[in-house]
């Protein structure tokens, strides 16, 4: 891990600087070429509430709070799908630099990321063997992962970035997420049986059952799924390309409305798609990929339009504070969830957690909002945390 101490936002503190990095690509000012500060605040709430509805206490939670267990889709689904839609977005303004031509250096960047992101996901999940008192037991080490899913992700949008030409990249997408609907359908991809599920029976047979997530007829972070969330990944890169290169958006208010007018565009085409083929996370749906992407376009272009639009000095204490505290997520982003995997699961297995929500509960008598509480306090430690490394330019990146 390296420090970066050079980055900088015209409306924040530290005022001076360059360009700040993290492990998913550049972040963004109000404007420097066509990057957007808009980027970084997105990709900060998404962390914030990542860690979040990763770390709810005791049995009573609010549904809004917890994944949908097949069909459907709450809140918390939102979450993951936003930040590879970032994640895409970043791709493109970092490769932009190299103009998205292949060299030694950039494949062993690539390289390097992918490799560390992965053995991070398996890291995270050996701790959690490790403190659950099985630290030998690598035979029940689970491969996949966000972190695993993340780099997969990453390895194959940039390489497809640097050897296709850009425009090709909205007919790939569309190939991909065709390709993998029809697996769906042939496969038994919706199918609630491990023993009919195709996405199952290729984890179980390439991976070993040892090796996959228990919880789910499917491993969320499987194999096959991954097919559309690189898709995902790709409509990320996509929209990046689009509001940095083309002509007609000069300023950010085309900006904001392109993004909200095709997003909306996108999740509608989500929404119909449902209809035949269900909105559902642990399998990474088409229609699933199209409903986030569009709903993660016009997130971005609502941002843009409250906070990259308004004039320096102009924004009042409370959305100071908000846009602070969310680019201190936003520019640490993999470091901060990183830790509150850590932290998660140490505070879980030495049971701080549950002493925490036994005393908060006591207090409060309400099983839900103690919950809650609980969960916001686990964010605030972080927001603590991400807030010192941004005071301090400290900016961790793989």
């Amino acid at each position: 891990m390296n420090k970066n101490t050079k980055h900088t936002s015209p409306i924040l503190t530290p005022p001076t600087g360059g360009q700040g990095g993290s492990t998913s690509g550049q972040g963004g000012c109000r404007q420097k070429g066509s990057r957007l500060l808009a980027v970084d605040i997105l990709r900060g709430m998404t962390v914030m509430f990542m860690i979040l509805v990763n770390n709810g206490a005791g049995k009573e939670i609010f549904s809004t709070l917890k994944h949908s267990k097949w069909d459907g889709m709450t809140p918390c689904d939102l979450v993951f799908p936003f930040f590879l839609f970032i994640m895409g977005f970043s791709i493109f303004l970092s490769l932009r630099k190299t103009e998205f031509r292949w060299s030694a250096q950039t494949g062993l960047k690539i390289l390097r990321r992918t490799l560390l992101l992965f053995v991070i996901g398996l890291a995270i999940n050996w701790f959690d063997m490790a403190c659950s008192g099985s630290p030998l037991d690598l035979e029940h080490l689970r491969v996949w992962g966000v972190m695993q899913r993340l780099a997969i992700c990453y390895c194959a949008a940039a390489l497809l970035a640097i050897a296709l030409p850009h425009r090709s990249m909205n007919l790939l997408t569309v190939a991909l997420l065709a390709v993998y609907a029809a697996i769906l359908i042939i496969g038994n991809g919706y199918a609630q049986d491990a023993q009919a599920n195709w996405l199952s029976i290729a984890d179980n047979n390439l991976i070993g059952s040892n090796h996959l997530y228990t919880k789910s007829p499917v491993d969320p972070e499987g194999l096959v799924s991954t097919i559309s969330a690189i898709a995902h990944t790709l409509i990320g890169f996509s929209c990046a390309r689009y509001i940095s290169t083309n002509s007609k958006l000069s300023n950010h208010a085309d900006k904001a409305l392109w993004l909200l007018a095709a997003g909306a565009a996108i999740g509608f085409a989500g929404w119909l798609l449902s209809f035949g083929l269900p909105l559902n996370k642990r399998i990474w749906s088409p229609s699933y990929v199209l409903a986030t992407c569009g709903m993660a376009m016009m997130a971005l272009g609502i941002i843009v339009r409250l906070v990259d639009m308004t004039p320096d000095g102009k924004q009042n204490k409370t959305a100071n504070s908000v846009i602070t505290l969310s680019v201190a997520f936003g520019t640490n982003p993999l470091f901060l969830y990183v830790a509150s995997e850590i932290l998660g699961i140490a505070f879980g297995s030495f049971g701080i957690k549950d002493g925490a929500y036994t005393a908060i509960r006591t207090i409060i008598g309400n099983g839900y909002w103690a919950s809650l509480i609980y969960s916001i306090a686990f964010v605030a430690l972080h927001a603590a945390m991400g807030l010192w490394l941004w005071r301090k330019r400290i900016f961790v990146k793989i």
